[in-house]
């Protein structure tokens, strides 16, 4: 729609994409050491207002390159969203609560991304892609001014005055913790070997004759959808199974879905498959992100930032990794190799992150 709206070629449409990504996983650290010293809820506050004007001004935007620099300004604030969020969980919730209140921000997260592909969509349909930006925008102003009154009572510890010495010694400090490597790494291989292939979710229906982009995006919104479900029964896994177990499972979940998508099953069948492999992935991927709010007492907001950075690099690189895999080992070798690697990652995590004592 942007393309023809503008006179532009569809491939160049597509940089807007780029446009947010990039420095969305850039700007990471610099956002996460600033709402260390900044203060979490003001900054994601607003990061949001910030994203809601980028939006407004798109909607009204008649050049391609005001667009482009507004996605970009969009990706900068984005990342102080939900990474700040997520170390701000770990302020206020003690560590034995923390991995399903970590859960319920994700199902939330995960309800929202499905809701708005299936929104976005109608919007389209109905008002063109300045509707999106416009409706976008105006639902986000109307959150961040409600989140700044939310917030006005929440009482945190003040942050500390901002030194270069102490963001310094912050970094060290997570890096000294030998879970950081770990969960950063594990993160990185996550992002390239299960999201990494949503890109090539349509390509892979051909081979089974679905030429629908709509049941791609079904594949792909079941896979949210186990995330839910996961975020729903967390409460009693935590309770029943020790967390190493439930790493052990999620990788071993997220690998043998993924090793059955190379199988190219008709598209009801791998409904389910989606399904159990969200399902998988949020079981590992949670886990994961427990063990990251507690690398550092005092820089949770690096900590998280670090985390998302290295998951939005991984995410980036994904589908680069599997077109060269594509191209020249085939489709089946390359999510198979895939499923290996999210097994070892499930294996390795469930052997090398142990909270270490208080």
């Amino acid at each position: 729609m942007i393309a023809a709206d503008l006179a532009i070629d569809v491939k160049t449409a597509a940089l807007l994409s780029t446009a947010f990504a990039f420095p969305y996983a850039l700007i990471q650290p610099v956002l996460g050491v600033t709402s260390d010293f900044f203060g979490k809820t003001k900054l994601m506050n607003i990061c949001v207002l910030v994203l809601a004007l980028t939006a407004l001004v798109c909607a009204v935007a008649t050049s391609f390159s005001l667009l482009v620099a507004m996605r970009i300004v969009a990706g900068i604030v984005g990342g102080g969203v939900f990474p700040v969020a997520m170390a701000l969980l770990g302020d206020l919730v003690p560590m034995n609560q923390r991995q399903v209140a970590i859960a319920r921000l994700l199902g939330i997260a995960l309800t929202a991304n499905v809701l708005g592909a299936a929104i976005s969509g109608v919007i389209g349909d109905l008002f063109g892609w300045r509707g999106v930006f416009g409706i976008l925008g105006t639902f986000s102003l109307v959150v961040s001014l409600l989140a700044f009154w939310a917030f006005r009572n929440t009482t945190l510890p003040p942050p500390p005055p901002f030194n270069r010495a102490a963001v310094i010694a912050n970094f060290r400090g997570i890096f000294a913790d030998p879970r950081a490597k770990v969960c950063f790494t594990a993160v990185f291989l996550e992002a390239i070997f299960i999201h990494g292939l949503f890109p090539y979710v349509a390509i892979l229906l051909l081979d089974t004759g679905e030429t629908r982009a709509s049941i791609a995006g079904l594949l792909i919104g079941c896979f949210a959808v186990g995330g839910i479900v996961y975020s729903v029964f967390v409460p009693y896994l935590v309770r029943t199974v020790p967390q190493r177990h439930l790493m052990l499972i999620g990788g071993a979940f997220a690998s043998c879905s993924l090793a059955l998508i190379a199988f190219h099953f008709s598209w009801p069948t791998q409904i389910a498959i989606y399904g159990a492999f969200g399902l998988g992935f949020y079981l590992l991927h949670s886990c994961i992100q427990v063990h990251v709010t507690d690398l550092s007492q005092t820089a949770r907001g690096a900590a998280a930032s670090l985390h998302s950075s290295s998951f939005y690099f991984g995410q980036a690189i994904g589908p680069v990794v599997y077109g060269i895999g594509f191209a020249h080992g085939g489709p089946e070798p390359t999510i198979l190799f895939g499923a290996v690697v999210i097994l070892g990652v499930g294996i390795v995590c469930s052997w090398l992150l142990v909270r270490r004592p208080a």
